[in-house]
């Protein structure tokens, strides 16, 4: 039997495939890395994906992991990712083959996404920025300019913002909970979400429309699929208060960034606080760049934090692939379809 051959397509760190080397894999590692997710072009990936039995990951951003990928090897049983998303993998195209599909929703990812999402709304609210520039860099001292937005409703009748969560999965059921003792009324949009998931994250649930027009501060939170691309564009953006704040940490293109950026030029809303993006990296020249304190961008970072990032997903990604490799079914699948016919082809066969 030859040695299984494994495809890093983005490596993570170099004690990330070590395990495969031990048990004899035959490595190809990629180009894309956490700080350049650029990476391989999908033709070249399809060249590495020759003869292989597993890809395995973090995001890329210069190819695709398409059905010229995955038909590329009729060995290929898992395509493993380090990190939430699979939006760079056609998960259609794997299942009609017969791979599975993992990834690593683990709470060290997301939990960090909630906790940015809030730091991005108090920052943007409570004019932290302006504030300390002013401080140190003017003579001013409490002027009218860096008067704040209070969040929380307030005994004096002050009835406090409106916060409203596009999809209410971990992110956003977690975005919830944290905002529960701000005394806020939240609102929340998600059509797959049961009922019982609003009324125990204790948000009271309206249809997309209803949530952006009430709404104070919208905060995105979807996976990225046909169906969520560009779901925010410029008739959503219209709908908005002209004072609401917008945040992103899901996803880039599941945002219209044109539509977003003649929002914020055209001020139809107030502000936006971003971690991703269309193109990534963001282009020099994006207008984003250039725009004032309404605008705070991070580079995808916001799962990026000490003991988390990614690490925890290489542990879960690379037990997935080992136990593929086996012939056992991997834990974390997303593409749970695939089972029936993955069982066919490949379960109690070890390709170790």
């Amino acid at each position: 039997m030859s040695a299984p051959k494994v495809v890093v397509f983005a490596p993570g760190d170099e004690d990330s495939y070590k395990k495969f080397e031990e048990i004899g894999c035959e490595l190809v590692l990629g180009k894309a890395s956490w700080s350049d997710p650029t990476g391989n072009t999908t033709g070249e990936l399809a060249s590495m994906a020759l003869e292989a039995d597993a890809l395995i990951g973090t995001s890329i951003k210069g190819g695709k992991i398409d059905r010229s990928v995955l038909s590329a090897s009729e060995h290929l049983r898992i395509v493993a990712k380090y990190s939430v998303g699979v939006d760079e993998i056609d998960v259609d195209a794997a299942t009609d083959l017969g791979i599975i599909v993992t990834h690593a929703p683990t709470e060290a990812n997301w939990g960090g996404v909630v906790e940015t999402t809030m730091t991005q709304m108090l920052t943007i609210l409570k004019k932290v920025r302006q504030r300390d520039y002013a401080l140190k860099n003017t003579a001013d001292w409490r002027t009218p300019e860096l008067t704040a937005t209070h969040i929380g409703s307030r005994e004096d009748g002050y009835a406090g913002l409106t916060i409203g969560i596009i999809g209410l999965g971990r992110i956003g059921g977690r975005f919830a909970q944290m905002l529960a003792p701000w005394r806020v009324r939240v609102l929340a949009y998600d059509p797959y979400q049961p009922i019982d998931r609003f009324i125990h994250a204790n948000v009271q649930r309206v249809d997309m429309d209803t949530l952006l027009k009430e709404s104070d501060v919208v905060s995105l939170h979807v996976v990225l699929n046909k169906e969520t691309y560009h779901m925010m564009s410029d008739r959503e953006f219209g709908l908005m208060k002209p004072t609401a704040v917008f945040l992103n940490t899901s996803r880039g293109p599941a945002v219209d960034e044109a539509a977003l950026i003649r929002a914020l030029q055209d001020k139809t809303i107030a502000a936006a606080g971003l971690d991703v993006f269309e193109i990534e990296p963001l282009p020099m020249d994006s207008p984003l760049r250039e725009m004032d304190d309404r605008v705070l961008l991070s580079a995808h970072v916001a799962a990026h934090n000490y003991g988390a990032g990614i690490g925890p997903g290489i542990e879960w990604a690379t037990e997935d692939v080992l136990k593929a490799l086996k012939g056992q079914l991997p834990e974390h699948i997303f593409n749970k379809e695939v089972i029936p016919r993955w069982r066919e082809r490949f379960e109690g066969r070890s390709a170790v």
